[in-house]
């Protein structure tokens, strides 16, 4: 049973953004402060990735939990309500993120996905996870 009623849950989701997340802000805001400068949204590739290095052919995405179905996070989860609608929504969300990661990486590209739930815990690590994903690459 949801808390809401249909008209007032349709409104809430209606104004959720696909881009320029609040995740997704904070992590590149962190990049920038580092140093690094970056794209974002590529119309160009598969998947207009969140974050994108061009010289160095490295794309992020920043995926919502409950939006890309986390399998690891409590957010990550089909709703009650109306859950065949929200499980085929997600499952297709999930073979949608697939088939761009396999674009990208079949054009050469390095996928980094970083999670919703990381990015509010553990900001700094993760900060350092890439950094070392661009040490490899060159950066």
């Amino acid at each position: 049973m949801d808390i809401w009623s249909k008209g007032k849950r349709s409104e809430v989701m209606r104004k959720i953004r696909s881009k320029n997340t609040k995740p997704e802000v904070t992590l590149r805001k962190s990049l920038f402060a580092k140093g690094y400068r970056y794209k974002i949204h590529d119309k160009v590739l598969p998947g207009k990735p969140d974050i994108v290095f061009p010289k160095y052919k490295i794309a992020i995405f920043v995926h919502g939990c409950f939006w890309h179905f986390h399998q690891d996070c409590p957010e990550g989860k089909i709703p009650k309500s109306n859950s065949e609608f929200w499980q085929e929504k997600l499952v297709k969300n999930v073979e949608r993120d697939k088939k761009h990661e396999t674009d990208l990486l079949l054009k050469g590209w390095k996928v980094i996905v970083v999670w919703e739930c990381e990015i509010e815990g553990r900001l700094d690590k993760i900060i350092l996870e890439l950094e070392n994903q661009f040490a490899i690459n060159n950066f």
